[in-house]
């Protein structure tokens, strides 16, 4: 049993964490000073605990590659103080996962950490933990719903013939405030207006460069040649031709290449990403053409000419990439890389999964023709999906601490704590205890609160199935598993591998030794494999699906310890957090642990 950790030694006062996300938006230097006075009157100055250090980001919140936040997490753990102080949830990040996970590491160091807007919230109690939540998850609905705001403002300005982010070369971004223009500018426009116009200079050089093409008598590294000789440079000030420090010359040829296919240079506005798909010749930009659409469309099918002129070299494709681990003489596991040795033979080559510049190197067909056998031995009869089910959705009750009925109860009890502290508090307030300025500022609280909760409520039904529909999907691939895999060309039996295979791990020789896979199918091949003892049964282990006395123990065994019959597993499963091996055939392996990873 391991010991627990010892608390730091902590050292009386105040942390204080401020953050910008952008600073031409937010101006960082006066809203941090709006932050510091928010913290100091309402938390530092009540306490009468000294400030010693304060800690300040000018970064996303959605991001936790924040300097000075992750500067703080460590001074926490070495104990340089005993209170944290930030003045709004949404400044110590917008990330829900990453912000709770942090606030209660602080709480087990013994550090006190509060929100200026919300003085008497302490993370350190269940309901104050369950409200942070709440405002944190609020933060993150927050952070998406702008995000989804400026990409539907920005999708709206592409169908009307604008360009919302940064015109490629030739072409220069303008703007102007909107008070500044005509009436419709203002309405049209929020604080400014923003458009595209032609570079006077750079527009000469792109002109020359597509009349060159349209000759058709250069290769690409000639036109680069000819673009510096004339002294032509890339829009960056970057030369079209440079010499590396080592000697070599190098030739803008990718740039070409790109600028070569870019309908923008036509005057037409073409985008496909996860958000927006307008083909090409549909919306006409609001910017002044380089070369004209017949000139674009020319310039593209000299191009598609000279690709199917070229010579190409089949490219190895390596199943496992990523994935494949080897097993060293330490017993530890190393990742390995894909390399192909002697491409310019007639097969293509050689492939290997290797260690870089030494002597391990396994051949990708060994290993790779393994799969397929232990693919199907992760499937699971249909017949026995609705008790599986039935087992992760008490799981999921047990676990997550979730009878829905249970959590709707404290949510309710929250809501009327709050309804029992405004009716104190208004007693204080007839009675003159209370001023006009505190009453506002809990007022304020008691609003949110209230909020946050009614949200949760609303929303309970909808976070618990979550886990139900994640776990649904994958039965539909389980049951099919192994039928499917081998119908699937290799690029889908790799987007397969990545979704239900963390890692392989082979030896020397490249036999498999066993494969950790991702949650839930860890999960659903723990109870393939269940026994009344934990361990797998031997009888059992070279079958493809899962054994009638398999099916038999699913229906005896009580459903509180059914999750622990995970092989090798000494303590309680947890299919939320944990991800597990399926051993060798013949032999079960020791069982590894990834805590980070999640399921769905």
């Amino acid at each position: 049993m391991s010991r627990k950790s010892k608390k730091p030694d902590l050292v009386r006062g105040w942390a204080l964490y401020l953050r910008t996300s952008d600073e031409e938006a937010q101006a960082p230097e006066r809203s941090q000073t709006s932050q510091r006075r928010v913290i100091m009157e309402r938390l530092v100055d009540p306490s009468g605990v000294p400030v010693i250090v304060e800690y300040a980001d000018t970064y996303s919140g959605r991001s936790t590659d924040r300097r000075n936040y992750n500067q703080l997490l460590e001074d926490a753990r070495l104990g340089k103080f005993s209170h944290v102080g930030i003045a709004f949830v949404d400044r110590f990040g917008r990330n829900d996962v990453e912000g709770i996970r942090a606030f209660d590491e602080l709480v087990k160091l013994g550090i006190t950490a509060r929100v200026a807007t919300y003085p008497n919230l302490d993370p350190a109690t269940p309901d104050g933990r369950m409200i942070v939540g709440m405002l944190f998850s609020m933060a993150r609905f927050e952070s998406d719903r702008i995000g989804q705001r400026s990409k539907e403002g920005m999708h709206t300005k592409l169908l009307e013939g604008g360009w919302p982010w940064r015109a490629p070369d030739g072409y220069l971004n303008k703007e102007m405030k909107s008070n500044m223009g005509s009436h419709s500018d203002k309405v049209k426009n929020a604080r400014y207006k923003r458009w595209v116009e032609i570079d006077p200079e750079q527009s000469r050089v792109w002109r020359y460069a597509w009349d060159m093409l349209l000759e058709d008598q250069m290769t690409f590294e000639e036109m680069c040649e000819k673009l510096h000789a004339k002294g032509f440079v890339r829009g960056n000030g970057l030369p079209f031709v440079y010499t590396r420090a080592d000697g070599k010359i190098v030739r803008a040829t990718k740039v070409l290449s790109r600028a070569f296919h870019n309908w923008f240079y036509a005057g037409w506005v073409a985008i496909d990403n996860d958000w927006a798909s307008i083909p090409p010749k549909q919306v006409r930009g609001q910017w002044e053409p380089i070369v004209t659409t017949e000139e674009f469309e020319e310039g593209l099918r000299i191009l598609e000419e000279r690709n199917v002129k070229k010579n190409h070299k089949r490219k190895h494709f390596y199943l496992l990439q990523s994935l494949v681990y080897l097993k060293m003489e330490n017993g530890k596991f190393c990742k390995l890389s894909c390399s192909t040795s002697n491409t310019r033979r007639p097969g293509g080559g050689t492939a290997y999964y290797c260690i870089p510049s030494s002597s391990y190197n396994v051949l990708c067909r060994v290993v790779d023709q393994q799969i397929a056998d232990y693919i199907v031995s992760i499937q699971v009869d249909e017949q026995h999906l609705p008790d599986i089910r039935q087992a992760y959705i008490e799981e999921l009750d047990r676990k997550l601490k979730r009878p829905v009925m249970s959590e709707e109860a404290a949510l309710s009890a929250a809501l009327k704590g709050v309804s029992d502290e405004e009716a104190r508090a208004a007693r204080l307030y007839a009675s003159g205890k209370i001023t006009d300025e505190v009453w506002d500022t809990l007022w304020r609280e008691w609003r949110d609160r209230r909020s946050a909760i009614n949200s949760s409520l609303k929303e309970l039904d909808k976070r618990y199935s979550l886990h139900v529909a994640n776990l649904d999907a994958a039965l539909t691939l389980i049951a099919k598993l192994g039928i499917l895999y081998g119908r699937l060309d290799q690029h889908d039996q790799q987007k397969v591998l990545r979704l239900v295979v963390n890692r392989v791990m082979i030896d020397a020789t490249g036999t498999i030794i066993r494969m950790d896979l991702r949650p839930p199918f860890t999960y659903l091949h723990a109870l393939r494999h269940g026994g009344e003892n934990g361990r797998g049964n031997s009888a059992d282990q070279g079958k493809t699906k899962t054994s009638s006395a398999d099916t038999a123990y699913l229906t005896r065994c009580p459903r509180r310890d059914i999750h622990r019959t995970t092989v090798g597993l000494t303590r309680e499963y947890n299919p939320l957090h944990e991800c597990h091996s399926i051993p060798a055939a013949g032999s079960f392996g020791e069982v590894v642990d990834h805590s980070h990873l999640t399921c769905g």
